[in-house]
């Protein structure tokens, strides 16, 4: 990696540290609420009515909207330079979303509802990612931000799902689950206003920046777009596999949301670990994580109930990977002016890629099963040498 700027003052780098912990304790409760609907959405979808097409398209059309509008959301956010309005609109319209679906009588309502929450997190996701590259400038690396920030996430992404498992274990019910999900969505809110009035411009704590001075997207940008986008098409979203569990009944419904809870931990403890490795030895560390991840599908989908365990694992690991190197290399990579819009640009195009992936992945279940698992494979694959190409392109940058 480059030569690192000098150190931030002890006080500037635990204003910023205690920054992103507060958000990552309001990003724990967001994901208990969000997490905890979407590893039953699947069965929730299935129980109503809708088939393995469907369910798939869903979910692809739930991460089009939750990655592609944030091209909208991350080119207002540096117009505007409004991140805390714009994120605070986010996560009011996700966080009402989620216990809504109690009151969903049929599976269309209920599909709205899931894209809606996808909408709230596009619109969030931008304005508050760039407040955390903005923190981890002065805490050590953006990498350890995004590392430490999403270890909290999962960690509620984790509880989310153990706790839906014990409602349902009691009540049978997924209404009654859904609606015990309105508790950790209004916390959330609560916390964000707290966050929000210690820490009114948080632009202020990031006193030195990459010195990128290009005007447009480099081309690293753009190479490692391309990867990301195969990597993102070729990985199955939580409730087809969750759809595929609940039909064959390789493990028990009431285990599914346990499997999830599993993965979910992983992801938050890989995060930690990555995010440190990535500020050290720079987006190198990719390769390995992407070969190995792409092992998931033959695991999850075609295997034992250990097999589909092992399986969840490393598609945590994956996700894990996704949440917290992936935009800690994106803040590396463009100016400081644009980093909102590129990390707008970037998302919509990797949650193209994962809706078409989605959707095609849901088409394959329930007409070429075996190709379901080939494609996924080849896809996270393919994703290998563009990332060696983006080291290539950014040499002697921060980030190989």
């Amino acid at each position: 990696m480059s030569e690192s700027t000098p150190p931030a003052p002890p006080s500037a780098r635990s204003r910023a540290l205690k920054f992103v912990i507060l958000i990552g304790i309001m990003s724990f409760f967001a994901d208990f609420a969000y997490e905890g609907m979407r590893s039953i959405s699947g069965p929730y979808l299935a129980l109503l009515g809708a088939s393995a097409t469907a369910v798939g398209v869903i979910s692809g059309l739930g991460e089009l909207a939750g990655y592609g509008l944030r091209v909208v959301s991350g080119r207002l956010s540096d117009r505007t330079q409004a991140f805390w309005p714009i994120t605070i609109a986010g996560y009011v319209v996700q966080m009402a979303a989620v216990p809504a679906l109690a009151l969903a009588g049929n599976w269309p309502t209920a599909a709205a509802l899931i894209v809606l929450e996808r909408v709230g997190k596009a619109t969030r996701n931008p304005p508050r990612d760039v407040m955390l590259s903005q923190a981890g400038s002065e805490m050590g690396g953006v990498g350890w931000a995004f590392g430490l920030h999403e270890g909290l996430d999962q960690l509620g992404a984790l509880s989310g799902p153990l706790v839906i498992a014990g409602v349902l274990a009691l009540h049978g019910n997924y209404q009654t689950a859904l609606a015990w999900l309105a508790v950790p969505a209004a916390l959330t809110l609560a916390i964000m206003v707290v966050a929000r009035f210690l820490y009114p411009r948080p632009h202020e704590m990031e006193t030195h920046s990459p010195e990128i001075t290009a005007t447009g997207f480099p081309r690293a940008f753009w190479l490692y777009l391309a990867a990301t986008a195969l990597v993102a098409a070729g990985f199955a979203d939580f409730p087809l596999i969750a759809f595929h569990l609940q039909t064959t009944s390789v493990v028990d419904p009431a285990l599914v949301p346990i499997f999830y809870a599993v993965a979910m931990g992983v992801s938050g403890l890989g995060s930690l670990v990555f995010g440190r490795l990535f500020d050290r030895v720079g987006i190198r560390i990719l390769v390995p994580l992407t070969l190995v991840t792409a092992l998931f599908a033959p695991l999850a989908f075609a295997g034992s109930a250990w097999a589909v365990a092992a399986g969840m694992v490393l598609w945590g690991l994956g996700m894990g990977v996704h949440e917290s190197i992936v935009p800690a290399a994106v803040a590396l990579m463009v100016p400081a002016a644009r980093r909102a819009s590129a990390y707008g640009l970037f998302t919509a195009g990797y949650g193209i890629a994962w809706f078409a992936g989605s959707a095609l992945m849901g088409l394959l279940y329930d007409t070429a099963f075996p190709l379901l698992i080939a494609f996924s494979v080849a896809a996270e694959l393919a994703a290998i040498p563009l990332l060696l190409a983006v080291r290539r392109n950014a040499s002697g940058t921060a980030i190989t």
